[in-house]
């Protein structure tokens, strides 16, 4: 399977063979046996490269969760007498890879240096959980999955604020409700929430009676940041990123009622090992007021139309 996904990838036989360290005719044998093994062929041969059969694209997403999940089996076994060696793989939404996880990794590096961390970044939650349900982590921080059949724990609070320039003429204020700003033009971001199949910032407004206009949309909610302290517009983003890593040229604002969301560490299988020393850490390092039997915020869902927050 690890031969067939690197042909793919490579899109070549000649150059996956290279990128293995494998004679052609030995990967030409492997991909022959494999595809006898499932019954038919899953790549097609060009004149110029390969490309996958319709039976290929089937098989390739199940290809990648078992090779991925041969990986974490060989992690989980070596890190299962403890954290002092070898690689875990941690997956998280942008802005909590920005705004919370460096400190969190320089914490881990003085107690862990010779487990190498790699950090995989995805802009959407939903993308997030996807891939980690590929397999492409041993574990995930972000929000709360819904339905998720693996393993969740709440590792802490996220909390949603504005940024607005010095000048701002709300600057000497520390909260401001949401009608407040209806003639504002906001800077939106794509990686912006969403809460039952709607931007979180248009559910938000409408139910303050308004539609947001929209001054400029970014690609990264750190970018949106900055673009709202120059003045652009007013940008709503999560805390810990605002007031840890980009926010320091610009006011920030809460919003009244407050818009929360709990993020928790989750993953396919309970963490052993390294995974379950990350979490622990998580957990002491980002301080949150739930307990096991309550249950996680939902996704900002605390934004009712009679202004008082639900959990």
């Amino acid at each position: 399977m690890e031969y067939f996904l690197t042909v793919v990838e490579a899109a070549s036989f000649t150059r996956a063979a290279e990128l293995l360290h494998v004679s052609q005719p030995a990967l030409s044998h492997q991909i022959k046996a494999l595809e006898r093994s499932v019954g038919g062929a899953l790549l097609e041969r060009m004149p110029r490269g390969v490309r996958l059969t319709p039976m290929g694209r089937a098989f390739r997403p199940h290809a990648e969760l078992a090779v991925r999940s041969a990986a974490q089996a060989r992690r989980a076994a070596r890190a299962a007498a403890g954290a002092e060696g070898g690689e875990l793989h941690v997956a998280a939404v942008h802005s909590v890879a920005v705004g919370v996880l460096p400190d969190v990794f320089a914490r881990w590096r003085a107690v862990h240096p010779r487990v190498l961390l790699h950090l995989h970044e995805y802009a959407t939650s939903e993308a997030l959980e996807e891939q980690v349900e590929r397999g492409a982590a041993d574990l995930a921080v972000g929000p709360a999955p819904a339905g998720w059949p693996g393993t969740v724990a709440a590792v802490g609070e996220e909390e949603i604020v504005l940024a607005v320039p010095f000048d701002d003429r709300f600057a000497g204020r520390t909260t401001v409700t949401l009608p407040e700003l209806a003639d504002r033009p906001w800077v939106r971001c794509a990686m912006e929430p969403v809460v039952d199949g709607e931007r979180f910032l248009d559910r938000a407004c409408a139910r303050a009676g308004f539609t947001p206009r929209t001054a400029v949309f970014t690609e990264h909610t750190s970018t949106a940041v900055r673009m709202a302290a120059a003045g652009v517009g007013v940008c709503a983003a999560p805390a810990h990123l605002v007031r840890d890593a980009v926010g320091e040229d610009c006011v920030v604002l809460t919003p009244d009622p407050p818009w929360k969301r709990t993020l928790t560490a989750f993953s396919r299988l309970p963490p052993t090992g390294a995974a379950e020393a990350f979490v622990d850490l998580l957990r002491s390092a980002w301080p949150h007021p739930h307990t096991a039997s309550e249950p996680p915020l939902r996704a900002y869902q605390d934004c009712p139309e009679d202004a008082t927050a639900v959990a």
